[in-house]
């Protein structure tokens, strides 16, 4: 695929987006919904040597295709792999799934209610390296925890900045300001989060387009707004703690967003698995994530 039908695919793909981008300090606990507990590594080195094992045994397998799966979200080692013997942007791309790679480095501690992401050291020498593998894009994730006018417009501002870094280099980024679902100010900040993002986005300057990563409304179609703004290519969901059952009934309920989840597309994987019942269950979950993604329901 050249950047063009990547594009397209992103624009108009009737899909969703699997995020297989755990990083360190998530690592342990993916490992361990897959059935392997902190224990059985000796070190980190082995410990990515075991997620990356996860994923290369997703992206193989034949359910996983841009069939429905338009695009993934890799961490940055998982780039760096090998998946069937071929760099897994490449796998990834020859299977007609569209790659992304995460590049936040974290969270700061929690002020005005949100958590802003650390400083991102190398970012340019990473998208010039990521770029030429068939990176189209990437993901830059922060934490919306309390209604704060002022932490919000931070955390935007922020995303925005990291975005045109992103842009200026030719890729795509998804911004991805995360309101927590438990927050006791969700409904607040999410309606906050909207007006905030609609007012960045039209401050991007023309041929600027960004993508949106962003917890699933407590109000459904909140984000509408959003999703037919001009300058957004695409608003995709994460599943934010829930079950792959109950983000796929919110998803639903959202026109125009598509998924894009992680502990709801792998919930069900057991390395224990021989092939034919690890394929069967990871196909069941991208079906039905992407019967959430494109049948939607009103009510």
């Amino acid at each position: 695929m050249q950047h063009n039908e990547m594009m397209e695919r992103m624009r108009h793909g009737q899909g969703f987006i699997a995020a297989l981008d755990q990083s360190g300090g998530s690592t342990p606990k993916a490992l361990k919904g897959y059935g392997i507990e902190e224990g059985d590594w000796s070190d980190d080195q082995e410990m990515f040597a075991l997620i990356h094992a996860m994923r290369e045994r997703i992206v193989t397998s034949p359910c996983f295709s841009g069939e429905k799966v338009l695009g993934a979200i890799l961490f940055e080692r998982t780039m760096d792999g090998q998946a069937g013997g071929k760099p897994v942007p490449e796998a990834l791309i020859e299977r007609g799934v569209v790659p992304f790679l995460k590049i936040d480095k974290g969270l700061e501690d929690e002020a005005n209610g949100v958590q802003l992401m650390k400083p991102i050291p190398g970012l340019d020498d990473l998208l010039a390296r990521a770029k030429p593998l068939g990176v189209f894009g990437t993901k830059e994730r922060s934490v919306i925890n309390l209604a704060n006018p002022a932490g919000i417009a931070a955390i935007v501002e922020q995303q925005f900045e990291v975005a045109r870094q992103v842009l200026a280099h030719g890729m795509m980024p998804i911004i991805e300001p995360e309101v927590n679902i438990k927050s006791a100010e969700r409904g607040a900040a999410d309606a906050l989060l909207r007006d905030a993002l609609l007012r960045a986005l039209d401050g991007l300057a023309d041929g600027e387009e960004v993508m949106l990563k962003l917890s699933l409304p407590e109000e459904a179609n909140l984000f509408a707004p959003l999703v037919g703004h001009p300058r957004v290519v695409r608003v995709v969901a994460l599943s934010g703690g829930y079950s792959r059952a109950d983000a796929c009934r919110e998803l639903a309920r959202n026109h125009g967003v598509i998924a894009s989840f992680s502990r709801a597309l792998l919930e069900d994987l057991r390395h224990q698995m021989d092939d034919q019942e690890f394929d069967s269950s990871l196909g069941s979950a991208i079906d039905e994530i992407h019967g959430a993604s494109t049948a939607k329901v009103t009510g």
